[in-house]
């Protein structure tokens, strides 16, 4: 799913994330593993998508745990976007090579309503289907966090938001 720029997005993604939400309470869902790419300087497009899925993920007993490159979570911020503080875990300082294996860990556990980790370059395929598996295992909702480069949008790169449904098609 991509928050800025060009984005690809089926409503069946949409559907399965709020399923694995509503279900995962009782543990009898599957995982998931999405991907938001979003603009620095636009945070807020960012947050209106995500803030909802966080919020009703927060209801449940579990944790949601953000791995997060340098910045710490505001208590501010936590509480003003209507998540529970209680159930929100942040390790920050993390290096950009140990966020897949300690999302993979994480998911697996089962300890996790959702992770979100920042990513700065593509995943391999072998990383994508061992934190597709670990989301699986533990009923788990995770979230790769990537910003946009810039390089991007000079090659081309369309600039407006574009959802694709397999509804339509």
């Amino acid at each position: 799913m991509h928050t800025s720029g060009y984005a690809k997005c089926s409503t069946s993604l949409s559907s399965t994330a709020g399923s694995v939400a509503q279900n995962s309470v009782g543990r009898d869902s599957t995982g998931l593993i999405s991907e938001v790419v979003y603009r620095e300087d636009q945070p807020l497009l960012t947050q209106l998508l995500l803030l909802p899925l966080l919020q009703q993920l927060g209801q449940q007993s579990r944790w949601q745990l953000w791995l997060t490159p340098q910045q710490k979570l505001s208590r501010e911020w936590v509480q003003s976007a209507g998540l529970p503080l209680t159930k929100v875990m942040q390790i920050s300082q993390l290096s950009p090579c140990d966020t897949v294996e300690s999302m993979i860990r994480a998911l697996r556990t089962g300890n996790y309503s959702v992770v979100i980790g920042w990513l700065s370059e593509d995943m391999t395929e072998d990383e994508h289907f061992r934190l597709t598996e670990a989301a699986e295992e533990g009923h788990a909702i995770g979230f790769i966090m990537r910003p946009v480069r810039l390089d991007s949008y000079r090659k081309g790169q369309l600039s407006g938001l574009k959802i694709h449904s397999n509804l339509y098609h």
